[in-house]
């Protein structure tokens, strides 16, 4: 009996699936009508002692690809890393394990340590689809997960990457839950931090939902996709970093979810308590500090919820090893001008620069951030951290180590301006007594931002201010035409982005 050839040769596709390995074959190749495969199949590919489990793209018009050629996606071709002439071989993968457990856990079941453990291995193996990731997700959004079983989940993420060892040495970080437009507080700390003599390795995530994520704003500035052993050069040289963590095998599961829930744009608190905390772990933090705003339109809108997710973090926390402060803070305004990658990257500098017209409400929070975060320091004493950090960012001294770190990290770049730009005034006057959040933020991103480096927009007003009529309230700044013209339909079309309170 003739044994079916199952392998075709490999060619680079060329196409980047974040994180996703794709595999584009045509309709017509003997391998694809012989294994039945479909679009969208979830097949294994094996090369030599390497194999992936890769989504399928079926091409109806594939004149580009010949009939005995699979293309790989970066992702793919990176996994199993073929030479000139290699072939592959394509089959139907085993049901993945964890599947049950996903099913389980959409029925309402509590799930045990093991189960977790299998569905984490799984998300790393790829040998989940979307839409099993997008079932898991959403089956533990809301308040789906118990604390018990945040804490599983933590501790499969945790596990499933590489924790630092740094011999001992007390290891503090910080975290930022978000919601918040223009927050963009890390730099500022990790440079006070740092500048104090402790150690700060912070790895930051891009955006999911907001208009720039820390790495966005610090990609601006210096790079920020540093390895695990670049990680350590420079926070041995200078105390602290900040980096993408999507580069690191630090809790590598997270991004893979991150990717999943972007687009269902929600996120869950368990899901958010194992995401954060599972990446302070793996990075060897010891000491951490979790600020929390609150606000109408803020990602965590009342006292209530702030409670109920502090206690999930302080049960966490302690589970893992971890000392954590929880920081509540005013979430009911953006922070700074700038929203977006360039525009918050001029606060930042702004305010390490000490400059006439610094964000005074970025620096405040940054010193209370740091302050809170000194506080941890058995040496610093209670409510004596505040003080130090004035002192730190006064003297210039966090400025200094901020630029040492950029240097570090592989050079400084000072933030560049956006081509076009379109004010918004006011149709009104009176006293502004709000800004939505969300809505300030969509009006971002629809200007392009997070992708376009130097889009998203710049507060002119701040809350209490008198404003006229025809006065500007914010400046979008755009790439093209076409987004500013976007992103200035919507915001003419929010009546309630900015909230006058007319004068009687």
């Amino acid at each position: 009996m003739t044994e079916i050839d199952n392998t075709l040769a490999l060619s680079r596709a060329g196409i980047d699936t974040y994180r996703q390995p794709v595999v584009f074959m045509r309709e017509d190749c003997h391998v694809c009508r012989a294994e039945g495969f479909a679009a969208l199949t979830r097949i294994e590919v094996t090369l030599g002692d390497r194999s992936v489990i890769a989504t399928l793209n079926v091409l109806t018009n594939g004149d580009w690809l010949p009939d005995d050629t699979a293309a790989l996606s970066e992702e793919a071709w990176a996994a199993l890393k073929p030479q000139p002439g290699d072939r592959a071989s394509f089959t139907h993968p085993e049901p993945p394990d964890s599947v049950s457990a996903i099913r389980a856990k959409v029925y309402g079941e509590t799930l045990e340590q093991q189960r977790f453990d299998a569905i984490i291995r799984d998300v790393l193996d790829h040998r989940l689809s979307d839409l099993d990731l997008a079932a898991f997700i959403t089956a533990c959004a809301g308040d789906r997960l118990s604390i018990a079983e945040t804490i599983a989940l933590t501790r499969s993420m945790q596990a499933a990457g590489e924790t630092l060892d740094w011999g001992g040495a007390e290891i503090y970080d910080k975290h930022c839950v978000g919601g918040l437009p223009g927050n963009r507080t890390t730099p500022i700390i990790v440079s006070i931090i740092a500048a104090a003599g402790l150690m700060i390795p912070k790895t930051s995530s891009r955006a999911i939902t907001s208009p720039a994520g820390t790495a966005d704003t610090m990609e601006v500035m210096a790079p920020v996709s540093l390895d695990i052993p670049a990680l350590r050069r420079v926070v041995e040289a200078e105390g602290g970093c900040i980096v993408w963590g999507g580069n690191l095998a630090l809790s590598p599961a997270d991004d893979v979810l991150i990717r999943i829930e972007r687009p269902l744009d929600f996120d869950s608190d368990g899901q958010l308590v194992a995401s954060v905390l599972s990446k302070k772990a793996a990075v060897g933090a010891k000491r951490v500090l979790i600020d929390v705003p609150v606000g109408p339109t803020a990602k965590v809108r009342s006292a209530e919820t702030a409670a109920a997710l502090a206690e999930r973090l302080r049960a966490v926390g302690k589970a893992i090893g971890l000392t954590l402060s929880i920081h509540q803070s005013d979430g009911t305004a953006p922070v700074g001008r700038g929203i977006g990658p360039a525009l918050e990257a001029q606060d930042v500098l702004a305010v390490l620069r000490r400059n006439e017209n610094f964000p005074v409400d970025l620096r405040d929070r940054a010193l209370d951030i740091a302050g809170a975060l000194l506080d941890l320091v058995p040496e610093t004493g209670s409510a004596g951290g505040r003080k130090v950090a004035a002192q730190l960012l006064d003297s210039g001294a966090a400025e200094a180590k901020f630029m040492a770190i950029c240097d570090a990290q592989g050079g400084f770049t000072e933030p560049g301006e956006a081509r076009y730009h379109a004010v918004i005034t006011s149709r009104t006057a009176g006293r502004l007594i709000a800004i939505d959040n969300r809505r300030i933020a969509r009006t971002a991103k629809l200007a392009g931002a997070p992708r376009q480096q130097l889009a998203g927009l710049r507060l002119l007003v701040q809350i209490g201010d008198h404003i006229e009529f025809g006065k500007p309230l914010f400046e979008i700044h755009a790439e093209t035409l076409g987004e500013l013209e976007y992103a200035r339909s919507y915001a003419e079309a929010q009546l309630g982005l900015c909230t006058i309170e007319e004068a009687n």
